[in-house]
């Protein structure tokens, strides 16, 4: 703890790290006959404080190249706010005309993220038939979204 505490930022980072090493220790083969536990200890704290600062060299670079980077985003404008709106409007309009089955398997799969083949054993059926679904799904949003146009 002393050897971290000489070289940490806060002793919280030291007692982290000690536990790190302590668990480190307690996996390595523990039948194994050790010339010098000492140096063997110092020379693991010495490699733990070496990743860790790599670690944070990795992350404070992240961190400047992330706030360096201009944001590209547009102001918030009414009239598009509006505008979005008025196209969710219609996309939830649409997904009500689908037939039941149609609308869950298709909002099961692209919203929840669930496989084909997962669908297909949900609903009893083949994996063909939920892709026709999943078709005809877009199909109807895409032509009832591009008509609103």
């Amino acid at each position: 703890m002393a050897f971290f505490m000489r070289r940490a930022a806060t002793h919280s980072d030291a007692e982290d790290m000690t536990q790190e090493l302590f668990a480190k220790l307690a996996l390595t083969e523990g039948e194994r006959a050790m010339d010098n536990a000492d140096a063997y200890i110092f020379q693991m704290a010495a490699n733990l404080l070496r990743d860790r600062a790599r670690r944070e060299r990795v992350r404070s670079s992240y961190s400047a190249a992330v706030r360096a980077e201009p944001l590209d985003l547009e102001p918030l404008d009414p009239a598009r706010v509006l505008m979005g709106r008025e196209r969710l409007g219609e996309v939830s309009e649409a997904l009500r005309e689908l037939p039941e089955r149609t609308r869950a398997i298709f909002l099961l799969f692209r919203l929840e993220g669930m496989k084909q083949a997962e669908l297909a054993q949900l609903y009893g059926m083949t994996t063909s038939g939920v892709q026709k679904h999943i078709l005809k799904a877009m199909g109807h949003l895409t032509k009832r979204t591009r008509a609103g146009e």
